[in-house]
């Protein structure tokens, strides 16, 4: 069997068992071990199999994902999020569809400290749900709120996503999440302005302002601000490794929710157990994707892609936005992190041959990524709302996201125009 034909049975061999919801992670070794063998013969296989994992769980460079993961745990189970929205309520509820723009916000601050999109949907469900249902917001409207808020939690830095992507491709994960700043202020604006323009007809009017009672949530949020400091800051000043500041904001939180009272020896327990299993699935999915990788590179996938994309008589901007429309529908049958860890290897090639930013293009992948956990038919956020609000039926919540989805297809028109709005942050760096 050719290399081409090869590749071709590889992949329609995984979408196969994804489809049977065999884990992708799982999925992936299979095929690529399997592929593997096919080529090479059952020992050299055998012995990717051996090496691949251990090489994957030692690497330096993904210790910091865990440290991330441990960090968003303790910060949910700290209460941080009821603070964040209790602010954000504060000071934009006097506005016309006040909670829902509160949510938004609430949403962005936890996206600093969480880094998972799925988390931050989950989180926001239950808190800013039940309080939109009470002032009277439709569901479509409540529910498309929260599902595009969610959103934020992989492109807002730190972002779990982000730093899968530089392991990927090698890129500088510090500049990354500088980069992820202004798109991610930009994605919380947008979203902001497409609930008062699309969802005005389901908002109810705001509650009075009180000055003093907006002070006084300042004091709840301190905790947020102290570790996006101490993590953003010292990433972008230099003075410590995206790794060093990962350890240092999941210790912070920990030791915040401890002087709290919010945390003690039992909920210290369950965050690391959960941290722990959230950790395995990652690194089970990127130990399938090492193993993927080794099948397509024998049979020369990316390179031969590579040069058909290239050679195609269209601008870098034509192959760029054929490579986008790629990820859009893919993202409507993968999750985000499934789709960055088996298409980004294969297209990246592309990509650096065209002459585009590496750290640019991870922004713009991962916007991508977050218009598939919302877009029919799969929605990852969607079915985690419903699996949390199950009296919310999916196609309200699908009905409600959709002006979301427009919001997100401009913002990325916006991005892929202007380059220098996403690099100007790491430009600065030292």
């Amino acid at each position: 069997m050719s290399g081409d034909a090869l590749a071709i049975t590889g992949f329609v061999a995984l979408f196969i068992m994804i489809a049977l919801r065999v884990p992708i992670g799982v999925a992936m070794g299979l095929v690529g071990v399997g592929g593997f063998a096919a080529v090479r013969g059952i020992d050299p296989a055998l012995n990717l199999l051996a090496t691949s994992p251990i090489r994957v769980i030692a690497d330096f460079n993904l210790s910091l994902v865990p440290f991330f993961i441990l960090m968003g745990v303790f910060a949910t189970n700290s209460g941080m999020s009821r603070e964040l929205f209790r602010v954000g309520n504060a000071w934009l509820g006097q506005f016309r569809g006040g909670l829902a723009l509160s949510t938004i916000a609430a949403c962005a601050g936890f996206a600093a400290i969480c880094g998972s999109s799925v988390a931050t949907a989950a989180t926001m469900t239950k808190i800013a749900m039940p309080e939109m249902k009470r002032f009277g917001y439709r569901e479509d409207t409540a529910s498309g709120v929260v599902a595009a808020g969610g959103t934020l939690g992989i492109l807002i830095p730190p972002s779990v996503v982000l730093v899968v992507y530089a392991y990927i491709t090698e890129t500088d994960v510090g500049a990354l999440f500088i980069a992820g700043i202004i798109p991610g202020l930009l994605a919380v604006l947008m979203y902001m302005a497409t609930i008062l323009i699309a969802h005005r007809r389901g908002l109810p009017d705001g509650t009075p302002f009180d000055l003093r009672e907006a002070l006084s949530s300042l004091s709840g949020v301190w905790a947020v601000i102290v570790l996006f400091v101490a993590i953003i800051g010292v990433i972008y000043a230099g003075i410590a490794t995206p790794t060093e500041a990962a350890a240092i904001g999941a210790f912070l939180t920990m030791v915040i929710g401890v002087v709290r009272r919010r945390m003690g020896l039992r909920e210290i327990t369950e965050s690391l157990v959960e941290a722990l299993r959230t950790s395995v699935t990652v690194y089970t999915v990127l130990i399938g994707a090492m193993l993927f990788g080794y099948f397509l590179a024998i049979t020369r996938a990316p390179q031969k892609l590579t040069q058909w994309l290239v050679g195609m008589d269209m601008s870098a901007h034509g192959t760029l936005a054929l490579i986008l429309l790629f990820f859009v529908l893919a993202g409507c049958i993968l999750d985000s992190m499934a789709m960055i860890i088996l298409l980004v290897p294969i297209v990246f090639p592309v990509i650096t041959q065209l002459g585009f930013d590496p750290i640019w293009f991870g922004i713009i992948i991962v916007m991508t990524a977050e218009l598939g956990l919302i877009t029919p038919p799969v929605g990852i956020n969607v079915f985690v709302i419903n699996s949390i609000a199950r009296e919310v039926k999916l196609t309200t919540i699908f009905r409600g996201v959709l002006p979301f989805i427009v919001s997100d297809i401009l913002r990325l028109i916006l991005l892929v125009a202007f380059p220098a709005i996403t690099l100007f942050l790491p430009g600065t760096m030292n």
